[in-house]
């Protein structure tokens, strides 16, 4: 099914990252070359793709030089960006997160090679608007996103969309996920941006009770707020799927359709590791009350519409494969 891929292969900007590494490890799986772009540093990031050959390596700094050689490509996935919603340097994550995807957009438009790329649910700021990955202009100018992270990958999906509806050239094929809230293997390197899953089984295992942020507001909670957990796994068969269908492009909500809370998830991780559910809430920090999101749960009508029929995994069994599969074993690495 992914013939047309194995002959010049695929660029995965971020392909070191989370997501984008998940990506490689599948596209790896399937015998496609994959050139991988990102920022390796100095921590344990390299380990991410250790597991798989790739044909070829690039640094950020040096993906436009890359590029203006017209590398044979069959299709760009462009997973890299700034992506911690902490992130207060508007600059660095304009250049990284709307000015770079604007380049690879044109790039694509010229040598007509497929273009995948990552938005976020972020864009949706607090859902006062809902969740519809309505593709047009109109929709997409009352999203309000919370976060300066939100906000690029906002400006990036009305650029697109402003250059689909005025009908100049662009991308044989192109996709904007807004992804949910991710979580699964290969995460370990994002810090405090790791999922609640990952932040509390090294805790649980060793004695502790699950902690959670109390609710400050009425209509929710303690541990009641609710997320469209999605795991990664969800998420890679998506894009493995549209590479797979050219004739489909648009943007995309990435999750399972269904809102789960944060109780339910830390006693799903609990459960995993063989433990009864304990759960303790803490104060919520005063400089994330004002956008918090409390809601969220992902529209899947579109995606549904277009012919994606796969089912999402369930929250228990994507917390329990994740457990059991790689945070309770030695080598984690998908």
């Amino acid at each position: 099914m992914l013939d047309r891929l194995l002959s010049r292969g695929v660029l995965v900007t971020g392909g070191a990252g989370f997501i984008g590494s998940n990506i490689v490890a599948a596209l790896s799986d399937a015998g496609v070359p994959v050139i991988v772009c990102d920022v390796l540093g100095t921590d344990l990031k390299w380990q991410n793709l250790a597991k798989h050959a790739l044909a070829g390596f690039v640094h950020p700094r040096d993906l436009d030089a890359y590029l203006a050689k017209n590398p044979p490509l069959s299709a760009i996935v462009h997973m890299g960006a700034i992506s911690a919603t902490t992130e207060t340097d508007g600059d660095l994550v304009i250049e990284s997160n709307f000015n770079l995807s604007q380049r690879i957009w044109n790039w694509c438009t010229d040598r007509k090679v497929p273009y995948l790329y990552a938005s976020s649910a972020a864009t949706y700021g607090d859902g006062e608007q809902g969740f519809r990955d309505e593709n047009s202009s109109t929709a997409l100018q009352t999203l309000r996103p919370l976060n300066l992270y939100g906000w690029s990958k906002h400006l990036f999906d009305r650029f697109v969309m402003r250059e689909v509806e005025s009908g100049r050239s662009r991308p044989p094929q192109w996709a904007g996920l807004k992804f949910f809230n991710v979580y699964g293997p290969n995460e370990y390197h994002k810090g405090s941006m790791k999922s609640v899953i990952a932040h509390l089984y090294p805790k649980v295992v060793a004695g502790e009770p699950a902690k959670l942020f109390k609710s400050a507001h009425p209509e929710y909670s303690d541990g009641g707020q609710l997320r469209d957990f999605v795991y990664v796994k969800d998420c890679v068969s998506v894009i493995m799927w549209l590479l797979e269908k050219q004739t489909v492009s648009g943007i995309f909500n990435v999750g399972t359709g269904v809102a789960r809370s944060f109780a339910d998830l830390a006693k799903a991780t609990m459960v995993a590791a063989g433990l009864p559910p304990r759960i303790e809430f803490v104060d919520m920090p005063e400089t994330l009350k004002a956008r918090y999101q409390y809601f969220t749960q992902a529209d899947l009508t579109h995606l549904r519409s277009v012919g994606y029929s796969t089912p999402a995994t369930t929250l228990e069994d994507g917390v329990a494969d994740y457990v059991q599969k790689f945070l309770a074993v030695s080598d984690p690495y998908r």
